[in-house]
């Protein structure tokens, strides 16, 4: 259980966060850090084993038949990375807690981060890769609303967006890759296409698979050429840029990329795909990146640079490479999150990131000056720090791998060591110099704990540089050896090599990247220059924007060619395309035996007759009369109940009479604020023959499209059935479910989680109803008193809906109805708990209490039925999703499948045995759903009787708008 609580423990703290008062900025703090901490102890528990080389696993069955089993693998590579997401996780969020204003949503801004935590572990820690690929989309969504926290800023919308479709895209690409990686292997777990390297490599979709996993790794890593998104994220928070960029979001995709090394590296086509996008970007990100004036931009192309820098490496593909490419890593997160911190810092205490006026910063930031200055020699590669290590395993691979003759991948190299040296200069360059006049504040340090997590990445930067055997290199090994097992190579991580043609690439692109700086301020003016030079056509932002707009635009001409505002040409078209296309899809039908009609009875006969003319009559009234054409309907409606009643179905005809009548009241209320039909049409007169030749063809398309139905449901019907899955229910509902009510074990047991998910919708299509309806507001035509009610000789007409149930001509039926309220729920409650055994259940239970308190309504009105029951339908919704997800959950818990179904046999006194399913409490939940849904949809429309009287700025009382003149909805 170590495993799943380092997944989970982020996202409870997630929830948690979520939860706090918004003034809670200590305690959001410090529950964050508590889940940092926390992982970071059992990451620390788990080490032993990792250390001696062990794979920890912990396997939840989920659906072991299609190899689709919840899973999570611990092994070095995985410890590694997660010691880092939750180390650097750790002092973001100390950062983030004097960064953030205290006007800013604090409880919003921890509940995403922690989210975003939890889903990148998810990433690290998947052993099944369609589960990578579910936590793999989760840190999408959750950087999306990371990035577009402050919401009501233009460009972080704008970020938050392009960052998510770009990402999410990529999701979807790898998502196939995946699917296509497990048709090729035979299975998704991770240790088994680990193992299959050969045969994938050999197989005819290799390319394929390569090609859509690559897509989702460098989009996700921001790599040329989707590296636009990366820059336009800086619309974050600081700590979200520090977090994403060094440790995290960014990092998601070189990891896969070092994971799946064994089973996809080691051809031409890896070397090309990765190897190639790799040189691009570290080219392209280390050059832009000089011209920028925003401090956080210059970082974020820096990121692309050295992103691309570790993809390179890992495209090489010799076992030093990826050992260089996992320093990498390392060393990126150490001094990359130090920057973005001191970024930040500079940002908080002078109001700008703005380079061209930034100057001077030492003289009241000495301290910080010193931080930033040393993380960004280390980002540069000067010696004696981290990012010189690696930056000089990186140039000797580029000699290894073009050998004695082709040497312009080491140019490639060099060039962008340059690169990386002008525009570490160009950002310490805010220190040095008079100090600047005019700034938004008047700088002076931070708090102690807010500069503290950039100290400590300094040290860390400093330490790894001067005594990588001792800091590093047992935490690199494991690593290395869990990536590339026997073939780990030998490596020496010492400072000190000799002089070789590595430290000769390092020392020209330290002397040629000052040498690039100091002619570029002094000939080129960099604080004047608006554009990059040469390559500023190659705008990726723009192209992303050309392409939606593109779409945008696609899809409204579409719309215009075959969408329409009236509902009667798209009905038109659905019922062309139903007649059509399927004949075209199947083909000719194949030749069956049918079963002779057998046992016609004349009085179902005309029992369906009745439905039928119903139906007719119903849709002919519809034009003419709403409440004849709903109470027609309704008659249809009970002929359906009736039928499945005739099939010895009484479940399904309990549960259509009740849904029936449910509908039929909440349609009747919803009838009440439509207005009235319009008789006639202002525009020109069409001549009669195209009027009978349009109600021709209509009448031709509704019968052919009938009849089509029709014909279809009887080929079914007479069609002789095969081995139906129909006798495994029957045989096994009393021994496997706890039941003999075969339908009901069905929904609460054998298919419990697809209950889960209709009540989830039947919730969300409430809620849905209820946003909508609260911003409705009925047609003036229809908003004051029906005309029934306004008949001054009624002596009812001067009362409300309360008085007429108290005193009026309702009183007895009032009377009647309240005390039937408390005999309807008993009647809820027997059915529901018959439901196991007899027809029953808590959907039927839940729609005859609902149908208890609608008739309240229908009596007494809104306003007297809310002052005397306090429903709270949101409640009941939420209470009864969780009672249904916690029974799933409690079976996990214990080691079964989810929603597993355990029975318990109690012997009660006076009572006897009772044979308590788990099913019961699931159940119970179904129940909720439904009695909120039902009031939370009632609600919604009953409510319309007071907003259409109330004027602008009128709050709703007990006694309705404007005292006791609340009327019946």
């Amino acid at each position: 259980m170590l495993l799943a609580s380092l997944v989970l423990l982020p996202f409870l703290g997630s929830v948690l966060a979520a939860l706090m008062p918004q003034d809670a900025r200590n305690r959001e703090s410090w529950l964050a850090i508590g889940v940092a901490v926390a992982g970071l102890v059992i990451g620390g528990a788990l080490f032993p084993q990792i250390a001696a080389g062990e794979v920890v696993r912990a396997e939840f069955a989920w659906l072991p038949a299609k190899g689709l089993d919840f899973v999570l693998r611990v092994d070095g590579l995985a410890w590694v990375f997660t010691m880092l997401v939750l180390a650097i996780g750790l002092l973001v969020v100390l950062y983030a807690r004097y960064y953030m204003s205290p006007e800013d949503p604090v409880p919003r801004f921890f509940a995403f981060l922690l989210g975003f935590m939890g889903s990148m572990l998810g990433v690290v820690l998947s052993g099944n890769l369609v589960q990578l690929v579910v936590f793999w989309e989760l840190t999408s969504l959750t950087s999306f609303l990371l990035i577009g926290y402050w919401h009501h800023r233009a460009d972080a919308r704008r970020g938050a967006r392009m960052a998510f479709t770009v990402t999410a895209t990529g999701g979807l690409c790898l998502l196939a890759g995946v699917l296509v990686l497990g048709h090729i292997v035979g299975s998704y777990d991770l240790d088994v296409v680990l193992a299959a390297g050969d045969r994938i490599r050999a197989h005819d979709l290799y390319l394929p698979a390569l090609v859509l996993i690559a897509l989702g790794a460098l989009t996700k890593s921001a790599q040329f050429p989707f590296h636009f998104w990366l820059p336009h994220a800086m619309a974050a928070p600081t700590p979200v840029s520090s977090y994403l960029h060094s440790a995290t979001m960014v990092k998601a995709g070189v990891f896969l990329l070092v994971r799946l090394w064994p089973a996809l590296a080691g051809t031409p086509e890896w070397t090309w795909i990765i190897g190639g996008a790799g040189v691009c970007t570290l080219l392209i990100g280390a050059f832009v990146a000089i011209f920028q004036h925003d401090l956080k931009g210059l970082l974020a192309y820096s990121t692309i640079s050295h992103l691309g820098l570790i993809t390179v490496l890992i495209g090489i593909g010799t076992p030093l490479a990826i050992v260089a490419a996992i320093f990498h890593i390392l060393n990126h997160a150490t001094f990359k999150a130090s920057l973005f911190m001191a970024a930040g810092i500079i940002d908080h205490e002078t109001g700008t990131r703005d380079l061209r006026v930034l100057r001077g910063l030492r003289h009241k930031l000495p301290i910080t000056a010193t931080l930033a200055i040393v993380a960004s020699a280390a980002m540069a590669g000067v010696p004696l720090l981290n990012g010189f290590l690696s930056k000089e395993m990186f140039f000797a691979e580029t000699l290894h791998v073009g050998g004695d003759r082709n040497w312009w991948m080491s140019y490639a190299a060099v060039a962008m060591g340059m690169f990386s040296v002008a525009y570490s200069l160009r950002f310490i360059s805010v220190f040095f110099g008079a100090p600047a006049q005019g700034l938004p504040r008047d700088p002076h340090e931070p708090p102690r704990w807010m500069r503290f997590p950039v100290e400590l990445l300094v040290l860390a930067c400093l330490v790894v540089g001067v005594a990588p055997g001792v800091s590093i290199e047992p935490l690199l090994h494991l690593a290395v050896v869990a990536t590339l097992g026997e073939a780990a190579p030998a490596y020496d991580l010492a400072v000190w090599h000799g002089f070789n043609l590595p430290l000769l690439m390092s020392l020209c692109a330290l002397v040629g990247g000052v040498a690039l700086y100091v002619v570029l301020r002094r000939h080129f003016d960099l604080a004047q220059r608006e554009r990059v030079p040469l390559i500023h056509r190659l705008n990726g932002a723009q192209a992303y924007e050309t392409t939606m707009l593109q779409i945008t635009r696609g899809a409204e001409w579409l719309l215009r060619r075959v969408g329409t505002r009236r509902l009667q040409p798209q009905l038109m078209l659905m019922m062309v395309a139903l007649l059509l296309v399927p004949p075209l899809l199947a083909g000719v039908p194949p030749a069956w035996t049918a079963i002779p009609l057998q046992g016609f009875d004349p009085i179902f006969a005309g029992m369906w007759l009745i439905g039928a003319g119903c139906a007719l009559a119903g849709a002919w009234m519809a034009k003419y009369h709403r409440l004849a054409a709903l109470a027609l309907v309704g008659g249809t409606g009970i002929v359906t109940a009736a039928t499945f009643l005739w099939l010895s179905a009484p479940d399904l005809a309990l549960t259509q009479l009740m849904v029936e009548t449910v509908t039929t009241v909440l349609i009747l209320l919803g009838l009440r604020w439509l207005p009235p039909r319009i008789e006639s049409i202002t525009g020109p007169a069409q001549p009669a023959w195209q009027v009978w030749t349009r109600r021709t063809r209509d009448l031709v398309l509704a019968v052919g499209g009938g009849l089509a139905l029709a014909a279809l449901t009887y080929a079914v019907l007479v069609h002789p059935a095969s081995d139906t899955i129909a006798d495994f229910f029957l045989l096994n509902a009393l021994s496997g479910g706890g039941g003999s009510n075969v339908v009901n074990v069905l929904l609460v047991d054998f298919r419990n989680f697809d209950t889960l998910g209709e009540i989830t919708v039947l919730a969300i299509v409430a809620l849905t109803v209820y946003a909508l309806l609260r911003r409705f507001r009925p047609a003036p035509e229809s908003a004051g008193i029906p005309p029934q009610q306004r008949f001054e000789g009624d002596p009812a007409s001067r009362q409300n809906p309360a008085e007429q149930a108290d005193s009026g001509y309702l009183m007895v039926p009032g009377i009647y109805l309240r005390l039937l309220l408390p005999f309807m729920g008993v009647i809820a409650v027997y059915f529901f708990m018959r439901g196991h055994n007899l027809p029953g259940g808590g959907f039927v239970a839940g729609l005859i209490f609902a149908v208890a308190i609608l008739v309240q309504y229908m009596l007494a009105g809104t306003v007297w039925v809310e002052s005397h029951l306090h429903l709270r339908p949101h409640r009941w919704l939420g209470f009864g999703l969780l009672l249904a997800c916690a029974t799933g959950l409690v079976a996990w818990w214990f080691g079964h499948p989810f929603l597993t179904t355990h029975t318990a046999h109690v012997d009660w006194p006076l009572v006897g045995e009772l044979h308590l399913p788990s099913a019961f409490v699931f159940d119970l939940g179904v129940f909720a759903v439904v009695v909120g849904t039902t009031m939370l949809m009632l609600v919604a429309l009953a409510h319309q009787s007071l907003r259409a009287h109330r004027h602008p700025g009128e709050e709703l009382s007990a006694d309705g708008p404007g005292g006791a003149d609340g009327r019946r909805g």
